[in-house]
């Protein structure tokens, strides 16, 4: 049997095998060292595709390159100047570095990762694209390393379908968002119809597909941890009957009150 942590250490392996190939330019895009795409999906629903020209062009080839997810936050999280932002999951930066400059030298962007490597290319690629407003943190998005009520918008890009503790996630991004912070999410998720076992049957955990939340999942989870305005809103297809997503909420004022840990929502159809 497979448990949590050989899956974390699994994906922690394949995202450092990513940040290697882009720091080393043996390939020509990150993902295809064992990202979301790994070969399983056409690679044009993944990755830096999914990024306008006029982002791209704000970004070190580096940061675009190692672009692993599965949609565009910074896109639809509407960011303000000043503003606390936090992307969980942030990989080489890309997502970080688009909301430091969105956000601009009166706020911060905070982004998260489990990955040396991705941390240093990272690191390298808000250097060179010269942003100062960029805090980058070693933790897991389990347990984010950041005090309660310390962050405005919280950003991610395909990375809670890999995460092997999601009720965990969706709580934790209520402790961390302030009264009134919302969230902004890219990620891939199941159609209701589809169990567990047939999304594995679509594709891999590593490559963004079984470990998927189905939309009822995602909803009810959110709702639980203490969510209000909760939409999943499909955007394409990755696989028959999974889609990448756009995923918003906003925290609730009771739920900034009570301040009490959620129990895990139940799900129509099983959660991974």
């Amino acid at each position: 049997m497979t448990t949590a942590n050989d899956l974390r250490e699994q994906v922690r392996e394949r995202y450092a095998a990513s940040a290697r190939a882009v720091t080393d330019s043996t390939a020509g895009c990150g993902c295809g060292s064992g990202g979301c795409c790994d070969g399983e999906t056409d690679a044009a629903t993944f990755g830096q595709t999914l990024y306008d020209a006029e982002q791209r062009g704000e970004l070190p080839d580096a940061a675009a390159l190692a672009s692993l997810g599965c949609g565009n936050p910074t896109a639809v999280a509407d960011l303000s100047v000043g503003e606390v932002v936090l992307d969980l999951g942030s990989g080489g930066g890309i997502d970080v570095i688009l909301s430091a400059k969105r956000v601009g030298p009166t706020g911060l962007a905070y982004g998260l990762d489990m990955t040396d490597e991705m941390l240093a290319l990272a690191r390298a690629n808000a250097a060179d694209a010269g942003v100062e407003n960029v805090i980058l943190l070693r933790g897991v998005i389990e347990e984010i390393p950041l005090p309660a009520a310390s962050v405005d918008v919280i950003i991610s890009n395909c990375v809670i379908n890999l995460s092997v503790d999601k009720p965990a996630v969706l709580t934790e991004m209520t402790r961390v968002l302030g009264p009134g912070g919302r969230i902004g999410i890219s990620d891939v998720v199941a159609e209701d119809r589809l169990a567990p076992g047939e999304r594995a049957e679509r594709g891999s955990y590593f490559g963004c597909i079984a470990g998927a939340l189905s939309e009822f999942e995602y909803v009810s989870g959110l709702e639980a941890a203490g969510f209000d305005d909760v939409s999943v809103t499909f955007t394409h297809e990755v696989a028959e009957g999974m889609h990448g997503a756009i995923v918003k909420a906003v925290k609730t004022a009771a739920s900034a009150e009570r301040g009490l840990p959620v129990v895990q929502p139940a799900a129509k159809a099983g959660c991974c």
